[in-house]
């Protein structure tokens, strides 16, 4: 891997990378098939799935069956909506959009968290509405699909499992159908007992023990990529240890205007000002540091910037 790529210098004794690789760093971006097949695989699968339950819940009259057919359609949407990002987050960066479009991976990830709350909402004001009046439906038909329901949800999140730590897209994928797995075998439970003892208000309670479910595995997603659309640090990068680093560095007297901001969901950036008075820093000083801030703590883009004197440090207004 190329730990060099896009990482502008400017120096004032103009000592100045020339390894700019400006285009090609989108290998944190979901690049890899594997990703984007299970992508693709899931939809599929999910929305042969979305028809089924839909049709069926029309036949039988089964509202519990309707409603988690929407519940489903919303996350075959927001599957869509990432692979479309992610495909999009590919493209080369232009006069307009420097840096690509990376960045739609986050408002991606930001607007599936909240559609998956909207959802939710829908539900419950379904649940609510079903607790007082009670409607009689076929448990034994309402079991079985939604049985199949959690073969196929299980089975796509099962191709998400093992990147879900690396992208928040994959990890927002691998919730929405982990709760949807949860949420059918809720199905599949009223559904028998319904089935035995005409308790058809069931139906409502399981429901609203699936929307507890659901908002606690969403709160996360909705959280992390509010903070990356807020150009917050990422999680996982300390700001404190980079600032400590670049401190200890040979000759820096003072570090300041340090912005660490997540380009896309993988992929981090990081601008900083280093006053070196003394030391005549080289294209190799600077090299180093982009390699450490690229192995050590995850910075796939730095730029940095040397000053010689104190005077110039307060640029609040500035940069």
């Amino acid at each position: 891997m190329n730990h060099n790529h896009n990482n502008h210098i400017h120096s004032d004794d103009h000592h100045h990378d020339h390894g700019h690789d400006h285009h090609h760093h989108h290998h944190g971006i979901m690049s890899s098939q594997k990703i984007t097949r299970a992508f693709v695989i899931g939809i599929i699968l999910n929305m042969i799935f979305v028809f089924a339950e839909a049709i069926t819940g029309f036949v039988i009259h089964s509202l519990a069956l309707l409603t988690d057919a929407g519940h489903n359609l919303s996350d075959v949407a927001s599957l869509g909506l990432v692979l479309f990002a992610s495909n999009l987050a590919k493209k080369k960066s232009n006069e307009n959009y420097t840096y690509g479009y990376q960045k739609t991976t986050i408002l991606v990830a930001l607007s599936n968290a909240v559609l998956l709350l909207i959802a939710v909402g829908a539900i419950g004001y379904e649940a609510v509405h079903r607790i007082m009046v009670p409607e009689p439906v076929k448990g034994n038909i309402i079991s079985i699909i939604a049985g199949i329901g959690i073969i196929i949800n299980t089975a796509t999140a099962l191709l998400f499992l093992k990147d879900k730590d690396k992208d928040i897209n994959v990890r927002g994928a691998y919730l929405h159908m982990a709760s949807d797995a949860v949420v059918s075998a809720g199905v599949v439970i009223a559904g028998i007992i319904m089935f035995y003892t005409s308790w058809f208000w069931l139906d409502a309670v399981i429901s609203i023990f699936i929307i507890v479910v659901i908002i606690f595995s969403t709160w996360g997603l909705l959280k992390d990529s509010l903070r990356l659309s807020l150009d917050g640090v990422p999680m996982g990068i300390e700001s404190n240890a980079i600032l400590k680093y670049l401190y200890g560095l040979e000759g820096v007297v003072e570090v300041h205007d340090l912005h660490i901001w997540a380009m896309s969901t993988t992929e981090t950036a990081l601008t900083v000002h280093l006053v070196i008075p003394e030391k005549v820093t080289t294209d190799n000083f600077l090299i180093n540091i982009k390699q450490t801030l690229f192995n050590d703590y995850k910075v796939a883009h730095s730029t940095i910037q040397i000053e010689r004197s104190i005077e110039h440090g307060d640029c609040d207004q500035r940069c």
